[in-house]
């Protein structure tokens, strides 16, 4: 009987332990207060404050992130985004280039629909060809362009006239009451094939008309025109002054070369033949003279074994080619004046006759300028847009 009831109180002691242990998670032996860590949390140290370094367990190695996971900077980023916006913008032009050749082309089904349709996939085949042909022809022109085109020597002539004013007594202003004369210098180019005619002073530099210094003074006898960059061309000049006697006059006129020409000096024009000229010219005139003497250093290419003609002028017996260009600047001078002599005549039976010069003037190849816009005219028609090829573009026809 008293091993029952130790029995029944053992086993009430088991169920009372087992119900402490699952409503409050004490486990038999612990003390009093103590709980058991919620299910599921993990185990061990608390972990580092926030902000703080993580615990690294001894042995491990530090965890590091890689580069490629890194968050880039903010310029870094700006960088991509704009790399990745070019290439957008690059892949779609690839596109709308190939969707436009793609519109063109009729399908199969519309081919066989419409016979019509060959003769549109024939102009296409001549559109593709020509335009290849325009690229070639482009490129071919610009290469043209860049290198220098000849000059033309063309004939300009130049026309003197003077008209006489004679005094008028019963004039009421100032001006007719004086006797006065009136000289006009004028020109054009003959044979000019261009559609835009120059400008008779676009062919100057500078104008001097140099009357006579006792009838008009040493302050009032010059009358000059000079170009500036901001020169309005004109087709003539004109000069009036009061007088009624014949005056001689003297026209000195600076023709204005591109590229700029020299005169030599003398005893280097009589070297080479040449009175004017470019000076990429006469560099060029004086290599021809060297090769021709052989006067090229054997040993040393680079140099050059003056002859006595060459050591009259350049003054050394023996110079590098390469200094040539910077010794001729004391030995190039500005070329002459072309130099007219004129008399304003006052005589009534004169007043119909004019002078006429003939003067030789370089101008420009005309062909350069019709090279320029024919760039110009396709360079337009290729940024046009393609619309008149699509219009052509025939219908589908009702199926219905």
């Amino acid at each position: 009987m008293a091993t029952e009831e130790t029995a029944g109180g053992a086993r009430k002691a088991t169920k009372s332990k087992l119900f402490e242990f699952l409503v409050h998670g004490v486990r038999p032996g612990m003390p009093s207060g103590a709980r058991m860590p919620h299910q599921g949390a993990p185990m061990g140290p608390p972990g580092p404050p926030y902000g703080g370094s993580p615990a690294v367990r001894p042995g491990l190695p530090t965890p590091v992130m890689e580069p490629s996971r890194k968050r880039p900077a903010p310029s870094q980023q700006v960088q991509q985004q704009q790399q990745q916006q070019q290439q957008s913008v690059q892949s779609r032009s690839r596109n709308a280039k190939r969707r436009k050749m793609a519109d063109k082309i009729l399908p199969q089904r519309i081919r066989e629909l419409v016979p019509e349709s060959q003769a549109y996939m024939d102009l296409l085949a001549f559109e593709r060809k020509l335009d290849q042909t325009i690229m070639r022809k482009r490129v071919d022109i610009q290469e043209a362009l860049k290198r220098p085109m000849k000059q033309q020597k063309r004939k300009l002539r130049l026309y003197i006239s003077n008209t006489f004013n004679p005094a008028r007594p019963d004039a009421d202003d100032s001006d007719g009451s004086i006797a006065s004369w009136e000289l006009r210098v004028e020109g054009k180019l003959l044979d000019d094939p261009g559609k835009q005619k120059k400008k008779f002073s676009s062919f100057f530099k500078s104008l001097v008309i140099e009357l006579d210094k006792d009838l008009y003074g040493p302050d009032n006898h010059l009358v000059e025109w000079h170009r500036t960059p901001t020169t309005q061309e004109t087709d003539g000049f004109q000069v009036k002054r009061p007088g009624d006697v014949s005056v001689r006059c003297t026209l000195l006129l600076m023709l204005d070369y591109q590229p700029p020409q020299f005169k030599l000096d003398p005893r280097l024009a009589r070297l080479l033949g040449i009175h004017t000229q470019t000076r990429s010219c006469i560099i060029q005139a004086l290599w021809q003279y060297v090769k021709t003497n052989k006067l090229q250093d054997s040993h040393d290419k680079e140099y050059i074994n003056c002859d006595k003609y060459f050591q009259q002028i350049f003054d050394c017996p023996r110079l590098k080619f390469s200094e040539i260009p910077q010794r001729l600047t004391n030995l190039l001078l500005p070329p002459d004046p072309i130099v007219i002599n004129h008399v304003i005549s006052v005589d009534p039976n004169d007043q119909k006759k004019t002078a006429c010069y003939d003067i030789d003037v370089e101008v420009e190849d005309p062909l350069k300028g019709q090279m320029s816009s024919f760039l110009l005219s396709t360079a337009t028609s290729r940024r046009s847009p393609h619309s008149t090829t699509r219009s052509t573009r025939p219908s589908s026809p009702s199926t219905s």
